[in-house]
């Protein structure tokens, strides 16, 4: 016999069903995928790369772009080469009054050129491929790379140091700021200058704007050199084979990447979508800044040199040889 319920009692079964709790089943945890290993660094002899050219620049080299050319110093005959990129082929040779240290920048429709020892900087124009002024006043010793900003050139002027603005036009420091004894390298992005100290373990933020020392940040030991580029500042830190990778926007270090290989010296280069290092032994080391990771490893007896300029990659094969490269074939040689 089948009962009916009233209108009340199926009101009262609802409120008592909607009060009881409802019977979930039992959540399986989830599994968490392991994280992949990065895949490890190709290590290949150098002479597996095959160079657009070599050009014969014997002794201590220091190289930079500007005005649609290459321009390498060579400090053993107190020179400057310009190089056409199109042509590979040497245009000019200027003689310099001093012999020149690397580190020169262009800018201001000229080169900047540092002269070993107290000589001060010589301002090569672009246009007469000669030299116009030499700055020496309030340049004590120009030490390590120069840049140009903010309507002036800078510089190291000595071993404590003392970076030093340099009006252009009339060729006068304008303004010194200090940063401090153990500077190694310069680095030059977002309106301001990357400043490695090896003594401190620091990478120090100057505003070009306005001469102030805006951060000091702790990076790995020992930085013997700084870039700027892939929208991060970097160090090459010598002390424990690292290289320290730096937020702008926080001033904070977001990564340390191992090399794997030992240094004691080196450059820095951010370009062509890659962190580029060259260290004695090591001639080049790529690593991709999207993994933070070192992507290849190339040995031999060369190193210690590295710039980007013309859409290439410019090392020191050996003691006596520039080679420049392919950076799509430098990533694509196994």
């Amino acid at each position: 016999m089948t009962t009916m319920l009233s209108g009340q009692q199926v009101l009262l079964l609802t409120l008592v069903l909607a009060r009881l709790p409802l019977q979930t089943p039992a959540s399986t945890p989830t599994e968490t995928a392991p994280k992949e290993k990065p895949a490890p660094a190709i290590r290949v002899l150098l002479d597996r790369l095959k160079p657009e050219v070599a050009l014969d620049l014997a002794g201590t080299r220091g190289l930079a772009s500007g005005d649609g050319s290459i321009w390498v110093s060579l400090t053993d005959t107190s020179r400057v080469v310009r190089v056409d990129p199109k042509t590979n082929k040497i245009t000019q040779t200027i003689t310099l009054p001093k012999p020149p240290c690397p580190g020169m920048t262009f800018g201001f429709g000229a080169m900047w050129v540092p002269l070993c020892g107290g000589a001060g900087v010589a301002r090569i124009d672009s246009k007469t491929n000669t030299v116009t002024m030499t700055v020496t006043k309030g340049l004590a010793a120009v030490v390590g790379t120069m840049w140009t900003g903010a309507g002036s050139v800078w510089a190291m002027t000595d071993d404590k140091g003392t970076l030093a603005r340099i009006d252009p036009v009339a060729g006068v420091v304008v303004a010194e700021v200090y940063t401090g004894i153990g500077v190694s390298g310069m680095a030059s992005g977002q309106d301001a200058l990357w400043i490695a100290n090896a003594t401190t373990n620091q990478l120090i933020r100057v505003t070009m704007q306005t001469n102030l020392i805006a951060e000091s940040i702790k990076v790995g030991k020992s930085p013997v050199a700084a870039a700027y580029g892939e929208g991060a500042a970097w160090t090459l830190n010598a002390a424990d084979a690292t290289v320290s990778r730096i937020d702008p926007k926080t001033n904070k270090v977001t990564e340390t990447i191992k090399l794997g290989v030992a240094v004691t010296s080196g450059q820095l280069a951010v370009g062509e979508g890659a962190l580029w290092v060259s260290a004695p032994g090591v001639p080049l080391l790529r690593i991709d800044p999207r993994t933070n990771q070192v992507a290849q490893i190339f040995t031999g007896a060369g190193g210690g040199f590295v710039a980007l300029a013309e859409g290439s990659v410019w090392i020191a094969a050996d003691a006596k040889t520039l080679w420049r490269l392919d950076p799509k074939r430098i990533e694509a040689t196994r």
